[in-house]
Order: C-alpha cells, then sequence, then structure tokens
C-alpha cells in the first residue's frame, strides 16, 4: 500500500535520475534533512536545521532539471495535477538507500524541488529523546491526539514511532491518510492500510470519510487544516476511533485553536464543546542544537573536521482534565498553561520546563536555554 507514488532508482526512465541519485547520496553521506534545487543555483543540503550550499555538486541547468521532474514524476498518476496545480507530492527511493518525500513546485516558471530524507527504520521515543510516556496514547481506544511543532521539528518521525508502536502491541486495524506516504508500516500484529491523496483519495476529509466505513481502531490524519477535515476528524474520535493527527503549531494554545480557527464565530462554541469531549492530548516538540554545537566554530576555524553536529527534542506535553476541557469548551484556552504547570503528575510539561531538564542533564548548553526561552516568551524574534 502506499507505493503507486513511488520511484524507484533503478527505473526505466533514467533521464536525470543518475545525476538526482548523486545528489541525493550526498544528502545521505552529510546527514542532512533535505535537499533543494532549483534551475539556475547549485543545490542547497539543510543540516541541522541551516542550509549549506554544495558547490561541487554544480550548477543546475534547465535541461538537468526537466530531466529530474520527469525521472520522479513519470510514475504519478496526477501527472496533469502538476500543470493544473503547478505542483505535486510524492516519493523517491534510492537502490539500496532510502526514502525520500518530494516536492515539485513552479516558481516564476521553473521548476524547483524540496527533497526531506526519510528515517530508514523505525526508532523508538527513547531513541529519539523523547518522553516514554506518549506511548500510553497508543493504548487509548478512542480521541483525538494532536501531535505539533514547527516544520522540520519532526513531528513525521514522532509519528510514525507512534504508530509502529501500535502496530507491535495491538491487534488494530490502523488507516493512514498521508500527501505523501512517508514511512511504510508492514503489518505485525495489526493490519495497515495507508492511503495517498490524490492517488488513493481525491482529497484528506473524503479518505478519512471513507475510514469510518473501513472498520478502522486507529486513523492518522496527515494534515488536519480544513474545516471538513478538522470536523470529520472530531466526528471519528467521537464515535469509537482513536484518531491521530498533526499541526504546525509552537505550542499547546495554539494546536488547539488552529483547530478552531477555520470554524465561523457562530459555529465555534459547539465545536469547542465537541473538541473538549473528544480531545486527548497536545504533544508539541522543537529542536534545540545539542550541548556540543559550541565546538563547531573552534572546528571550523582550524580547518579541523568539525563536531558532530546534533539537534535534541524539547516537548511540550498537554494531557486533557476535567479543567482543561472547561478552558477550551469556554473559549479560556490561555490559562492552559498555568494547569499544565501544575499538571505533571498526569505526565504533563510545559516547554520550559523540558528545557530546564535538558539543561541539568547538560545536553543544551545554558546559552541554548537562555534563548529558547527568551523565543518561547516572545522577547526575542525567532
Amino acid at each position: 500500500m502506499g507505493k503507486k507514488n513511488e520511484v524507484t532508482a533503478s527505473d526505466p526512465n533514467r533521464a536525470g535520475a543518475e545525476s538526482l541519485d548523486r545528489m541525493l547520496r550526498e544528502c545521505v553521506r552529510a546527514q542532512a534533512s533535505d535537499l533543494h534545487l532549483s534551475m539556475g543555483r547549485v543545490p542547497y543540503l539543510r543540516i541541522e536545521g541551516e542550509l549549506a550550499p554544495q558547490a561541487q555538486l554544480g550548477t543546475l541547468t534547465e535541461e538537468c532539471m526537466e530531466s529530474i521532474v520527469q525521472a520522479i514524476t513519470a510514475h504519478l498518476d496526477p501527472g496533469d495535477l502538476l500543470k493544473r496545480a503547478g505542483s505535486v507530492d510524492g516519493s523517491y527511493s534510492l537502490r539500496h538507500g532510502p526514502r525520500f518525500r518530494f516536492n515539485v513546485f513552479r516558481c516564476q516558471g521553473q521548476w524547483s524541488i524540496a527533497f526531506r530524507q526519510l528515517e530508514e527504520r523505525f526508532r523508538s521515543l527513547e531513541e529519539l529523546g523523547l518522553p516514554p510516556t506518549l506511548y500510553h496514547f497508543c493504548d487509548l481506544r478512542d480521541g483525538l491526539v494532536i501531535v505539533a511543532g514547527p516544520s522540520g521539528a519532526g513531528k513525521t518521525t514522532t509519528m510514525a514511532t507512534l504508530l509502529d508502536y501500535i502496530n507491535r502491541k495491538r491487534k488494530a486495524r490502523i488507516i493512514t491518510i498521508e500527501d505523501p506516504v512517508e514511512y511504510l508500516h508492514t503489518p505485525i500484529l495489526g493490519v495497515v492500510d495507508q492511503r495517498q491523496v490524490g492517488i488513493d483519495a481525491p482529497s484528506f476529509n473524503d479518505a478519512l470519510v471513507s475510514a469510518l466505513r473501513q472498520d478502522a481502531d486507529v486513523i492518522f490524519v496527515g494534515e488536519s487544516r480544513d474545516l471538513n477535515t478538522i470536523r470529520t476528524a472530531i466526528t471519528a474520535a467521537d464515535t469509537g476511533h482513536l484518531v491521530f493527527t498533526t499541526a504546525h503549531s509552537g505550542d499547546v494554545v495554539g494546536a488547539i485553536e488552529r483547530m478552531l480557527m477555520p470554524f465561523t464565530v457562530e459555529d465555534q462554541p459547539s465545536v469547542r464543546l465537541q473538541l473538549a469531549m473528544v480531545l486527548r492530548a497536545v504533544v508539541v516538540q522543537h529542536l534545540l542544537p545539542a550541548a556540543d554545537s559550541a565546538m563547531w566554530p573552534a572546528a571550523e576555524k582550524t580547518k579541523e573536521p568539525p563536531a558532530p553536529k546534533r539537534r535534541v527534542p524539547v516537548c511540550e506535553i498537554m494531557v486533557n482534565t476535567p479543567a482543561i476541557a472547561h478552558c477550551i469548551a469556554t473559549g479560556q484556552s490561555r490559562q492552559i498553561p498555568t494547569f499544565m504547570e501544575a499538571g505533571r503528575s498526569y505526565g504533563m510539561q510545559k516547554f520550559e520546563q523540558d528545557v530546564a531538564r535538558l539543561l541539568a542533564a547538560q545536553k543544551i548548553s545554558s546559552a541554548t536555554a537562555a534563548m529558547a526561552t527568551l523565543k518561547r516568551s516572545g522577547r526575542v524574534s525567532a
């Protein structure tokens, strides 16, 4: 399941594939998270959150970009969509290498492509540096769990880990709705079906509505942004399904409000009440430079090999309690952090509390801790 939009490096259409493979292998070698290609520029890698030009790979010509686009979209069903909408998502696999998700898009009439490298295996929460208490959410039988954070903070990896845990521990029917399908789950104890929006279903909401008729126990909705998808996700959580979804938000309150934002002022009171009843937890994660990052500048100045650049996750967790549910239902979401601060017995923690933990464990520097806290408070710009 979920491979209809996937291309491998061994496909017959080799025009552009060789040069692309070379760039993707450099992405793997450099342990970069992303590769960015645009005509007339050299490729760029995102390494530990920072963009780095790769002049040694050469400038991308129009012919080269056209051949790369043809190579990776040759097996995509919605070929016309690329022409109509100007962008399309998919995935690409290297032979004997990792998978990448990609987005091809037009920019001032020219092609650009963004690749994101995916993990080759499922890692545990402990390996990711996340609290093992997050596994508790996998044991829930119904309700809504939101995993939030800024772009590139590892939300997809965290979700894959939680779904893998359910697949290994529960005899559950799991349906994922993604664009594109990223981590491939092989059924173990559970039955897993992965659907690609644009290939297997026209939209997130259409796929979600169908999932309600497919005997699903667990549903993962890759994006809940539009009104219909959010409404259906809440309905699914209210009718005996465990629903996971992601949100682009830097804090718990923002994640909750983003779920309510598409609704009209007239509809919000009833939706708030529904959300207050079905929401089980919100997890927000960020990535901060590890403590050894202080060695990077010195190493670069001396031309010595730099220390490994790493980032560590900082995690904010909200568990829905009667007091928090009341805040959500009555439009007093800004009071939620107060209850979180006193909610350790429920497994809750605030961003600042986890930053303090990482600092005490010497996993981040005092300068990083101070800057992260200031950014969080809005006293310095992000």
